[in-house]
């Protein structure tokens, strides 16, 4: 797009350049999108704006020069990607959206290989973004298998730029002002990371006309997805688990084991959660949805009592999750399934350890080191492990070779983290059928949690 375009003049009228972040946009016509900034005596736009303007313009019938625009040197792609059907109705809606918008498919569904046909079709610079090293690793082995070229990465302590380059959220956003004008297409793996307040910039502050969402889950539990259409486009494609399992991913079942607490666990729990339901009934305070949780939590920094009273809270739940009657039960299921591979999910690092000890397997925290998690998923691939044990750091994004049993040993409410941790065992492959099952503690608020994890999904509450 750059260069000089509209209808032929003796001068040039207008002048739209990058500028860190932003467009600038010289000459005596002003556009919807731009205000004017009398700094540099110019109107100036967010950069997402960018074929808006130029649309605008050219209908106006406006002679512009282009200079926004710097992108990395074109490459050849080899090889085909074929595309399921689902997976090729997903393409066919994002592209006649105007090559813009969210794809919501289940892990394992293969949101990657959507992506990289759209990349191969569009053949233009390309941004990939995604929220973890990890990510990067896997993204730039599909981009080698699948198009047969190398990928730039920025992120890691990496900084080179290619046709298509992977970058994590942080790094796109760290150096949005130097790398907004060098790509066309930009794609959010787990776009719901975007809608956080540090990361919309990455969104406003990019040229990319092109822009593909990707997740399993699009609903945030503070609604914040509703800000998205209008930086990457509306949801276009939508499909659940439970219509892709049998064919494309894996047959599973659910179970519910609800285990009591042992007499000491019980009374612990109750005295505490006891301070925290007493704190709410004195306040007056309705903990109805997780908006209503956040505003408590808000109020905590400033509230000693409501600080006491969270803190009670948190010790309820550890007692619930940390049971000595769950970890009987789980080393039971260990015994039954000894012979598949088995990840225990947790949602805190010190049961995590407590596991690790006790069974003898290996963990993996956000605390362990890239190259021995690298060797742990490694060793788990080729069966030298059978069993894992994490805590939320396999939830998202992860390429968690073919387990067949997952394990939760306690989990956040979030609908999100249930569909991420059962999309981890769904990978199809011969007759396998996957197996996820649910360890609670009765009488406590896990139940409640429990019920909110997995009500979308149709399983047994």
């Amino acid at each position: 797009m750059t260069g000089l375009t509209g209808h032929n003049r003796l001068s040039i009228m207008l002048h739209l350049h990058f500028d860190k972040g932003t467009l600038l946009l010289k000459g005596q016509v002003g556009t919807p999108y731009g205000k004017w900034d009398p700094r540099v005596e110019c109107y100036r736009i967010k950069a997402h704006h960018y074929r808006d303007v130029l649309d605008y313009l050219h209908q106006s019938k406006q002679q512009i020069r282009d200079d926004v625009a710097e992108l990395p040197p074109l490459e050849q792609f080899q090889g085909s990607i074929k595309l399921r059907d689902y997976q090729a109705e997903a393409a066919d809606k994002w592209h006649k959206a105007g090559n813009r918008g969210v794809l919501v498919l289940p892990t394992a569904a293969g949101k990657t290989f959507i992506a990289l046909k759209a990349i191969q079709k569009l053949k233009v610079q390309t941004l990939i973004v995604v929220p973890t090293l990890d990510l990067i690793d896997q993204w730039r082995r599909r981009i080698k298998e699948n198009l047969n070229v190398e990928a730039g990465v920025v992120g890691g302590g990496e900084k080179n730029l290619r046709m298509v380059t992977v970058a994590t959220y942080d790094s796109a956003c760290i150096h949005a002002e130097k790398l907004g004008n060098k790509f066309m297409l930009i794609i959010f793996d787990e776009v719901h990371h975007l809608a956080s307040t540090g990361y919309m910039q990455i969104a406003e502050m990019y040229i990319a006309p092109y822009r593909m969402g990707l997740t399993a889950t699009y609903e945030r539990t503070d609604q914040r997805e509703s800000l998205l259409p209008q930086l990457i486009g509306d949801l276009v494609y939508s499909v659940d688990i439970k219509d892709l399992a049998g064919e494309h991913l894996s047959p599973y079942t659910y179970e519910k084991i609800v285990v009591e607490l042992t007499p000491p666990e019980q009374e612990a729990y109750n005295s505490q959660i006891e301070i925290f339901k007493k704190f709410l009934q004195e306040r007056r305070i309705s903990l109805r949805s997780a908006a209503d949780f956040q505003k408590f939590i808000m109020t905590t920094g400033r509230d000693p009592k409501a600080r006491e009273a969270l803190l009670a809270r948190n010790k309820a739940m550890k007692v619930a999750l940390n049971s000595e009657a769950k970890l009987a039960v789980l080393a039971k299921q260990l015994e039954f399934y000894n012979n598949e591979k088995i990840i225990i999910f947790t949602l805190y690092n010190d049961l995590v350890y407590r596991i690790s000890h006790r069974f003898l397997v290996p963990a993996i925290t956000h605390h362990t080191p890239r190259k021995e998690r690298r060797e742990i998923l490694s060793n788990f691939e080729s069966g030298a492990y059978p069993v894992v044990v994490t805590s939320q750091v396999l939830d998202e994004g992860v390429d968690v070779p073919d387990a067949s049993v997952g394990v939760i040993l306690g989990g956040t409410g979030s609908n999100r983290e249930y569909v991420q941790r059962l999309g981890r065992l769904l990978r199809k492959k011969d007759e396998k059928l996957a197996r996820l099952i649910e360890i609670i503690s009765k009488e406590t608020m896990e139940v409640a949690t429990s019920r909110r994890r997995h009500r979308k999904i149709g399983g047994n509450s």
